[in-house]
């Protein structure tokens, strides 16, 4: 079993900055992929990014440029850094682990709570 606790969300304002977390415990290990997804209201979820044990990263069209991945093996965390934000990005956040691949649609077997970003413009 793996347990994902998400954390770093909240209110930003556009154009801000924000870093999501994600501490992984339990079977963890430095092999996983770890990614993140997100659900906006009313719409269905959806992949953002990943990045593998030896940090190849598969990133989301769309969020290049603006958000960036990146792990800490050693605290089994991965974060999301995300720039330049808008009320686009108003979301819930996801972190997902055990993925059978890297994109552009990972199926993740262990998945997060969630942390809202909101932003406001």
């Amino acid at each position: 079993q793996v347990q994902l606790v998400e954390s770093g969300g909240g209110l930003v304002q556009a154009g801000g900055s924000l870093r999501i977390s994600c501490v992984a415990s339990g079977h963890t290990g430095d092999i996983y992929t770890m990614a993140w997804f997100r659900q906006a209201p009313g719409k269905e979820r959806e992949f953002v990014a990943a990045i593998s044990g030896t940090a190849r990263i598969y990133f989301t069209d769309s969020l290049k440029g603006r958000f960036t991945i990146s792990r800490d093996n050693a605290k089994a965390t991965v974060f999301l850094h995300m720039n330049s934000l808008g009320p686009e990005d108003t979301a819930v956040y996801y972190c997902a682990t055990h993925c059978d691949d890297l994109g552009p649609a990972p199926e993740c077997h262990y998945w997060g709570r969630g942390t809202q970003v909101t932003v406001s413009s």
